[in-house]
């Protein structure tokens, strides 16, 4: 999947006026692309509009307009777009309570390693977490994390021709797993190439 450059994002000034239609796109491509796994975790896959959202609402929040601010936000977001034999998803932790998600981050040390996914047919992927930094402790876990998944092109080969997809997580405090509904197989097939 092509990394996104300059030329593909708008001005601060053409983003202000597009921005409704654009973010209401991307929240319906976005719906098809999150995954729960058990009450308390989510994975949303991202690809290139993903990212592309994302950029667009940091250089707007951050009212960056400069070319070594813009190259600095493409260089942080570009590694999170998949590579075509990968599926790249940002994994949330969400507990409503602050003194619970506390409690629960303390907890589940280590979580970010035990997120998987099953292609039918085939064994578990386990996550390749933060590659960008390291957002644990020994003490606690982050509620964010950046997770990637490598896949055989046998899997891919599969998951083209409409293999289910199942998501879950192999840790001793949280056992979970969740099948990906079909639709959201179809939208991570084209990440695919």
């Amino acid at each position: 999947m092509r990394k996104i450059n300059r030329e593909d994002l708008f001005s601060l000034e053409k983003y202000e006026e597009i921005r409704p239609s654009f973010r209401e796109r991307v929240m319906e491509h976005k719906a098809s692309r999150r995954v729960p796994v058990g009450p308390s975790a989510t994975l949303y896959f991202e690809d290139r509009l993903t990212i592309h959202y994302q950029i667009q609402e940091m250089l707007r929040a951050e009212r960056i307009f400069d070319q070594a601010g813009i190259e600095g936000e493409l260089s942080a977001y570009n590694p999170l777009i998949p590579d075509g034999a990968n599926w790249k998803a940002t994994f949330m932790i969400e507990y409503d309570d602050p003194a619970q998600r506390r409690a629960e981050l303390a907890r589940l040390v280590g979580i970010e390693r035990r997120v998987w996914v099953m292609v039918e047919g085939f064994n578990k992927v386990f996550a390749i977490a933060d590659e960008d930094l390291e957002r644990s402790t020994p003490e606690k876990t982050a509620a964010v994390h950046f997770l990637r998944f490598e896949l055989s092109g046998e899997m891919v080969d599969a998951i083209k021709q409409g293999a289910s997809v199942t998501c879950g997580i192999d840790h001793p405090l949280y056992r979970y797993e969740a099948q990906a509904p079909e639709h959201s197989c179809k939208s991570l097939a084209l990440d695919l190439d």
